[in-house]
């Protein structure tokens, strides 16, 4: 053992920083699930856990004596305040009002832990390396452990764990390495501490274990107290929390907690989306969707017969398998990503619109969830819809799904007067849907048009003739107003739209 204690320091080293890593990541994600505005919570996440490794860093100078165990005691502290941090995140978010304080409360509490490891281990390390051998060593294995963190994070930990497991499983790797610990240094540990700290590593790796043993129903527990409805079916993709409720009379879609339809009156909000667009443009043979991986769109898009070939390009197979295999989402969508005519791609909008040689489409419908986050208000750019123009033939009718008008006025009209600049003639217009309230959408095309004024579908639940006129009407509250258009540089269309949100909530 003792020949090998200078590479399973190493180690240690490696397993610290890739750990106190994900416990970061891991802070940052749950905070923007459960708050939004991910830019925001990772921002300050990341500066609060930083900050606190200078606090570690700094207490470490007060540890005189034992260093050793007082090492492998901050190891196993780490392991259970990060192995539990992100069951307790969700459960306190689900369960009162003090998410901040506890959020904030537990990055301090890891980063201040994480902050005293370094220091400690490397005074270990001191006496078998020179100084400048010793900071290259340590500082190099440390900055490879952040690295090794954030891609096994995004990559493979999330999507094939989830937080929660995430959260436990390394956790667990904590309280193997201060196990491990206590073998390599038990020369310089006295005996009697060496049983205590095997006593208190075993019960957090049972606390731990216990934890991945329920993972699952603890999951349930946390996050049903962000629901009204009872959770039938979650999932965390590579991108999103995916999250379907269900009560006696309808079924909700949630994405990283926000609500995208409920089977109550979705018909409404994809009727008012497909419809105009249609009624509009003279050919419906060739159709684009983008976003609209929950099927309910591509269902009313199919009640017109000449459609022939539907390209419909999603970001998350999470969502298009959800809407391809649940039973609930079939009935909702009728079946419609099964249809031979649809081609389905999972890829991003606007990497998927940059490539060269697309014939244009004859209808384009642009659904995608609102811009609460730079990720998605990239969609929302003059940019994006330049791009989109390269989609877009003489006739072609497209449509944007945008917002609320009377909630979220500015971010309503901000995204009209982009896709103006970007070279569309629009109208604008909105439809009633209770679950939402009043909702917005953009009508264009490449040329000077008007608005249409009869539908070219019958059998519809909500749009006659008569509604869809009156679908182009604004009450005064509603009317455009001035605002900046929304640039790749500056997003200016986030700002909007949180500001109008956050008012309102």
């Amino acid at each position: 053992m003792q020949r090998l204690r200078r590479p399973l320091l190493f180690l240690t080293v490696l397993v610290i920083a890739t750990a106190g890593l994900v416990y970061e990541l891991l802070a940052g994600t749950v905070a923007s699930y459960v708050l939004g505005d991910s830019v925001r919570q990772f921002s300050i996440t990341i500066g609060a856990y930083l900050f606190a490794l200078g606090i570690g860093s700094y207490l470490s100078r007060y540890v005189k004596e034992g260093v050793a165990a007082r090492f492998i005691e901050v190891e196993l502290a780490t392991a259970l305040a990060g192995g539990l941090s992100a069951p307790l995140l969700f459960i306190g978010f689900s369960q009162g009002k003090f998410f901040g304080p506890l959020l904030y409360g537990t990055i301090m509490v890891i980063g201040t832990l994480v902050g005293l490891e370094i220091p400690l281990l490397m005074r270990i390390l001191k006496e078998e390396l020179d100084f400048e051998e010793l900071i290259a060593r340590v500082l190099t294995v440390d900055y490879v452990g952040a690295l090794v963190g954030s891609v096994l994070f995004a990559l493979v930990l999330v999507p094939s764990l989830g937080l929660n497991r995430t959260s436990l499983t390394f956790g667990l790797l904590n309280c193997a390495v201060g196990v491990l610990s206590t073998f390599v240094l038990a020369d310089v540990v006295p005996k009697r501490a060496l049983l205590r700290l095997r006593i208190t590593a075993s019960a957090i790796a049972v606390i731990l274990v216990a934890g991945l043993v329920y993972a699952d129903r603890l999951t349930t527990f946390a996050e049903q107290g962000l629901y009204a409805d009872p959770i039938v079916y979650s999932q965390q993709s590579a991108y999103q929390r995916v999250v379907l409720t269900e009560n006696p009379h309808s079924v909700q879609l949630f994405l990283n907690g926000n609500l995208q339809f409920s089977s109550a009156d979705e018909y409404r909000y994809h009727e008012a989306l497909v419809h105009p667009a249609f009624a509009r443009a003279p050919r419906h043979s060739r159709v684009l969707i983008l976003g609209g991986g929950d099927g309910l769109a591509l269902r009313e898009v199919f009640r017109y017969p000449d459609v022939e070939h539907v390209t419909m390009v999603d970001l998350d197979p999470a969502v298009t398998n959800l809407a391809r295999q649940i039973p609930t989402m079939q009935r909702l969508n009728h079946n419609s990503l099964s249809d031979p005519r649809l081609t389905l791609i999972n890829a991003d909008a606007m990497a998927w619109l940059r490539a060269d040689g697309r014939r244009p489409f004859d209808v384009v419908i642009v659904d995608f969830p609102d811009p609460n986050n730079f990720s998605l208000g990239k969609l929302y750019t003059r940019g994006f819809y330049r791009l989109l123009m390269r989609v877009i033939g003489p006739d072609t009718a497209l449509v944007v799904q945008s917002t609320s008008p009377m909630y979220a006025r500015k971010s309503f009209w901000c995204i009209a007067r982009t896709m103006r600049s970007a070279g569309f003639s629009t109208h604008s217009y909105h439809a009633h849907v209770p679950s939402f309230g009043e909702w917005g959408y953009v009508l264009a095309m490449k040329h000077p048009f008007e608005p249409p004024t009869q539908l070219r579908v019958d059998g519809l639940r909500f749009l006659n003739d008569a509604t869809l006129a009156s679908l182009f009407i604004f009450s005064r509250d509603m009317q455009e107003l001035p605002v900046r258009e929304n640039t790749l540089n500056d997003q200016q269309l986030v700002a909007y739209y949180e500001h109008e949100w956050s008012l309102w909530n």
